[in-house]
């Protein structure tokens, strides 16, 4: 009887650790094919930087490229040639770069050594902005229509002059 009773016990375990496995597996790791903020509403902010406020509710009515990016990202470094090219070429959208550096003087080195210029750029060393998005690894990117929602997300470097994305931008 006392072995029955352990085999009936740990039988009993690992069925439940066999449907907790699988209710994670279904549940807790599905992120879904689509991000979770797409079609949803961008979550506003508001940076103070140094003298200059920045808000994306400023920007409302625009189409806005909401990048994320940090000076020690290489991947972030290489796509900004093509931000601030796609700023020029597509005049109707605004280009946001939001840094979550932690170091305000390795932001301010890359910006006076890359000339960066035509975009909003701003440093948020609260990392509220990004959080809110749910981005902790750079470069994220989000296009965010004119009503203020997010309908795209670009994890990674992108080529932002490429025709397909500038096309996407003319059309929203």
């Amino acid at each position: 009887m006392s072995n029955l009773r352990k085999n009936g016990i740990g039988i009993g375990r690992g069925i439940a650790a066999l449907l907790g496995i699988a209710l994670l597996g279904s549940v807790g790791c599905d992120r879904g094919s689509r991000p979770a903020q797409v079609g949803g509403m961008a979550p506003d902010f508001t940076i103070h930087d140094g003298g200059k406020t920045v808000s994306l509710s400023q920007y409302r009515g625009q189409t806005v490229v909401l990048n994320y990016w940090a000076s020690w990202c290489p991947p972030c470094l290489e796509e900004f040639p093509s931000l601030m090219q796609l700023q020029q070429q597509v005049p109707g959208v605004v280009v946001m770069a939001i840094s979550f550096d932690t170091d305000a003087d390795a932001y301010h080195q890359y910006l006076a050594e890359n000339h960066l210029s035509n975009m909003v750029i701003a440093l948020d060393l609260s990392q509220k902005s990004n959080l809110a998005y749910g981005t902790t690894r750079p470069p994220e990117t989000y296009v965010i229509d004119a009503k203020g929602r997010v309908r795209r997300k670009f994890i990674g470097a992108q080529d932002w002059t490429s025709p397909e994305i500038e096309n996407y931008l003319r059309n929203l």
